[in-house]
């Protein structure tokens, strides 16, 4: 099954398998704060170990510090996108990178029977296609707020 130049076939090859949970009642301010602590842009919100929803360190910007709401007193759920897109363990690379480039994303959570294991970067997909290629360079040196291209 291997090919020649050892490329990782599949999303749980080449995924972070660890993802930050926050439940869905947590405040803003503990989503950010972990965030923060691990040095990460988003958090996974989940329910019995159900992934529910994706809370990013932009979603809190824009859909809360930008309307003005407190952040102590606004929940993970009522800011979070709630049932994103998500990538299975077993799925191709070629397929992680189509989701998304079909749906604009930099990342996609891991999930397998509703649970997320991880979490998957446009970044750890260009590398895993061709670590030279210039996606891979580019996706190392952009940072996580560009703007979406309209195609």
């Amino acid at each position: 099954m291997a090919h020649g130049h050892g490329q990782a076939e599949h999303v749980r090859d080449v995924m972070t398998p660890a993802v930050t949970a926050v439940r869905p009642d947590a405040s803003l301010v503990e989503a950010a704060e972990l965030m923060r602590t691990h040095d990460i842009g988003d958090v996974v919100v989940v329910e019995d170990s159900r992934l529910i929803g994706i809370l990013t360190d932009r979603d809190i910007t824009l859909r809360a510090v930008a309307e003005g709401v407190d952040p102590l007193t606004v929940s993970a759920l009522s800011v979070c996108t709630p049932r994103p897109v998500t990538v299975g363990p077993d799925e191709s690379v070629d397929a992680a990178v189509m989701l998304m480039r079909t749906n604009a994303v930099r990342r996609l959570p891991v999930v397998e029977d509703g649970k997320p294991l991880g979490m998957v970067s446009i970044g750890d997909l260009a590398l895993a296609q061709d670590p030279g290629s210039a996606l891979a360079d580019i996706s190392r040196a952009v940072p996580d707020t560009w703007p979406v291209q309209a195609v």
